[in-house]
């Protein structure tokens, strides 16, 4: 049966951050996920975790200056010392929290560096993450984003994410797919899913358009989350959706530990 776990960054955004963890458990949710923990101490978060008893299911890498717009840093060159020392502070806070995957942004495509260069240096910096996490019995992801959204970005297939991680040869690398984004790149769910189904870790959601709650779009949700049972995924789901309202007018889709109908 999936799990499901609230993303901090997106839900019960009426809260501040740090009460949101009480307010994902409150909902029936019994693990968290959101972009950053690095602008809070890793005791508090650690603290609040414990209070709700919540599992920290993921969190990202530092992906550079995200104000200024930067979605990642993982394909720049110029970059490669500040990558590791990110890695290095990921894997402070995962231990403190006790979330066992961490995941990668690509980052955008710059101009003027070829194409070549940047894949060769996701390459490498992936296969030094992935070889530092798992040392510490943390898992490595990396995520297909769609260019609507976020134009320019680096990864936007799963067959492009496979490919590279055929390349980086590291058995502590693995996908995390996202049903909406992968939707607007691609369609094709379900085959899709099944298919790299023993590459994919972590699985996050939100329906089309409009980004909003399961069963607010175009996406079958009832239908994949019936499909995922039946080919025994037994990951985390993590909600990544803007609610349509508020957060808990748009939980109607949610049933704790159950298949939502």
């Amino acid at each position: 049966m999936p799990r499901f776990a609230a993303n901090l960054s997106m839900l019960f955004t009426e809260v501040d951050f740090l009460d949101r963890f009480e307010a994902a458990a409150d909902a029936g949710f019994t693990g968290v996920e959101y972009l950053f923990p690095y602008a809070f101490p890793a005791d508090e978060l650690a603290k609040r975790l414990k209070a709700q008893k919540l599992t920290q299911v993921l969190h990202n890498l530092p992906a550079g200056d995200w104000d200024k717009g930067e979605r990642g840093i993982a394909t720049l060159p110029d970059r490669v010392d500040e990558f590791r020392k990110g890695v290095d502070t990921a894997i402070g806070y995962a231990k403190a929290l006790n979330c066992r995957q961490v995941n990668c942004l690509a980052g955008l495509v710059p101009e003027g560096i070829d194409g070549k260069v940047l894949r060769e240096t996701f390459v490498t910096n992936l296969r030094f993450a992935a070889a530092a996490l798992k040392a510490e019995g943390i898992r490595l992801l990396i995520e297909p984003i769609n260019t609507r959204d976020i134009p320019k970005f680096y990864l936007t297939h799963t067959a492009q994410a496979a490919a590279i991680i055929d390349e980086v040869g590291s058995d502590n690398l693995f996908i995390q797919y996202d049903i909406y984004h992968m939707q607007i790149m691609e369609g094709d769910l379900a085959p899709t899913i099944a298919a790299h189904l023993d590459r994919i870790a972590h699985i996050q959601l939100a329906d089309t358009p409009g980004r909003h709650e399961p069963g607010t779009g175009e996406i079958n949700y009832r239908f994949l989350f019936d499909y995922l049972d039946k080919l025994g995924y037994g990951g985390w789901i993590g909600c990544e959706y803007k609610p349509k309202t508020t957060t808990k007018a748009g939980l109607g889709w949610f049933t704790p530990a159950k298949v939502p109908a």
